[in-house]
């Protein structure tokens, strides 16, 4: 048996922690053939809101860069042609597989992947260290890495699996298997009609100013979004 010498190292930048509510500004991506890098794959995505100022700080990436950005339904077929038929490899690789799943049911397509998560096996065999953060791992391997942006991540992972597969595969080789990555998600649809008409009027009568794109909204944000105004502003 041998460890997985074939896969995509991806990572992505969101405005936010939850794939439900939260959307993808950047994706990365390393193809990895038979141990030996291929191709690359790198977008910004137009999220068709405005960042938050700690992911603005954290991330280096701006509302100006990401209003030129192509949205993610187009995307996401350059990107699944990308990542063909190879599991996935990621640093916590179910956030990255969440966020893109969702994207991908939302707009009607199908995606089901293995991968292999370097977070897994950094806590499996790195235990004593003080941290399991990429970055933190990067330092302790002298791996170079631009943290929080999503190529450089990407890339840093690759290296990093090669790191723990050559100083623990024989420890343990079934952990360095790709296995099903599983992710529950319901379609959103876009917003109504109606539902957009009161948003505009409300925003209108209060005079807000949303943060996001009322015309990309989906039914369950634009819910939340008239909620939210309800509660604050009354009706």
């Amino acid at each position: 048996m041998k460890a997985a010498d074939s896969y995509v190292s991806i990572d992505i930048e969101t405005t936010g922690l939850n794939p439900k509510k939260d959307k993808i500004i950047e994706i990365g991506a390393v193809k990895v053939i038979d141990g030996v890098k291929m191709e690359s794959f790198s977008t910004l995505v137009n999220p068709a809101r405005r960042l938050e100022q700690t992911i603005i700080e954290l991330t280096g990436i701006n509302d100006d860069e990401l209003a030129e950005a192509p949205y993610i339904e187009n995307v996401l077929p350059e990107l699944m042609d990308f990542l063909e038929e190879l599991p996935l490899l990621g640093h916590s690789i179910l956030f990255d597989y969440s966020f893109i799943r969702k994207a991908a049911v939302d707009n009607n397509l199908s995606f089901e992947k293995n991968g292999i998560d370097t977070l897994k096996l950094s806590r499996r065999f790195l235990a004593d260290l003080e941290h399991r953060r990429l970055d933190y791992l990067c330092d302790y391997y002298g791996i170079p890495h631009n943290a929080h942006r999503a190529f450089s991540d990407a890339e840093a992972t690759v290296e990093l699996y090669g790191r723990l597969v050559d100083n623990f595969f024989e420890t343990d080789s079934s952990l360095f298997s790709p296995t099903p990555l599983v992710f529950k998600v319901k379609r959103d649809t876009p917003a109504a009609k109606q539902q957009k008409e009161r948003l505009y009027k409300l925003l209108e009568k209060h005079k807000i100013t949303l943060g996001a794109d009322v015309e990309r909204l989906t039914k369950s944000e634009a819910s939340r979004f008239i909620d939210r105004i309800f509660a604050e502003y009354g009706r």
